[in-house]
Parts: structure tokens; C-alpha cells; sequence
């Protein structure tokens, strides 16, 4: 099999425009009739985030929203109540500390559900992982033992607590 610069390029997608020119993957959530809702409410949540179209489907209602949060493509499409969400998609919220991780909590699980170690379900349905920066680094603790402990900690929390993690780490008492 022969094949010349532009063949191996199609293959590849594009392999001769620039990064900032390529295409890039974009999630497409699935909603059942509230896709416009959920992007409003996900916009108001996270800087960097705004609603960019709104096309309408054959009846005039919002069929497809494409929006970013925090500089990052998303469409929405409201498809009916065929499929639903579950928790092998999830979206990961990056927090500088505890006082993000307490913001992003309380607005996303705002008429949703906890789960464990950092995870919700908001509203929508839609799997959302809370996590602080700073998780890594008490879960990656070259001391076994200390990591052991942060981890024991964690498994106990819905919301994480990094003081409580720090403190188990340390060998307090939670």
C-alpha cells in the first residue's frame, strides 16, 4: 500500500494545520428537553464559560446548545428520554482549594445527589467529580502510611475536606 502527503493527512485528521487550527473532541450531553437550562446553569458556575449557539429543533425549542465552560467546547442536545446519564461519564471540576471545592459543591449538588470521595450528581443527572488540587498530593504521599491514612479519610467523605484529609494524614483522629 502507497500513500502520498495528503492521503496520510485525511487518515490523521489534518496533520498540516496548526494545534490552535485543529478541531478538537467536544462531549455532547444528552438531555431530556432541559440541555438550554443545564448550560445556563453551568455557565453561571465557571468562569471562562458562555452559551455560543442555539439551534432549534423542528417544534422551535433549543435542540442543540453548543457552550465552553472554562475554555472548553460542549454541546447540549435535547434528545428525548431515551438515554440517561450514569456514572461511567463524569466531569472532573478542578479547585485551587477548599473554598472552591465548597462553592462548586453547593451549586452543583443543589437538587441533585452525593456520592462518595468527591462525586455528585447535579440536577440534570450529570456525574460530576469535585476535586481539589491538592488531593494528589496527600493521596501520592511518598510515606505508604500517611497516603494509607488520606485515603482511609477520603473513603469516609462525600464532599472532600482537606483539613480533615491533612489532619488523617498526620495521624490525627478524624
Amino acid at each position: 500500500m502507497t500513500t502520498d502527503a495528503n492521503s496520510t493527512a485525511g487518515i490523521t485528521g489534518s496533520a498540516h494545520l496548526d494545534a490552535a487550527d485543529r478541531p478538537t473532541i467536544t462531549p455532547c450531553l444528552w438531555f431530556d428537553g432541559a440541555g438550554l437550562d443545564a448550560a445556563e446553569f453551568y455557565v453561571s458556575l465557571f468562569p471562562e464559560s458562555s452559551i455560543d449557539a442555539v439551534t432549534p429543533g423542528p417544534d422551535g425549542t433549543p435542540m442543540m446548545i453548543v457552550f465552553t465552560l472554562m475554555g472548553r467546547p460542549f454541546q447540549a442536545l435535547n434528545g428525548g428520554p431515551q438515554f440517561r446519564f450514569n456514572e461511567a461519564v463524569s466531569l472532573v471540576v478542578p479547585c485551587d482549594g477548599q473554598d472552591d471545592v465548597d462553592r462548586y459543591w453547593s451549586a452543583l449538588v443543589d437538587g441533585g445527589e452525593e456520592g462518595q470521595c468527591g462525586w455528585l450528581k447535579d440536577r440534570f443527572g450529570v456525574s460530576w467529580q469535585v476535586v481539589p488540587s491538592q488531593l494528589g498530593e496527600l493521596l501520592g504521599d511518598p510515606d505508604p502510611e500517611r497516603a494509607g491514612r488520606a485515603v482511609a479519610a477520603m473513603l469516609q467523605m462525600r464532599k472532600i475536606d482537606l483539613t480533615v484529609m491533612r489532619a488523617a494524614a498526620d495521624g490525627a483522629s478524624a
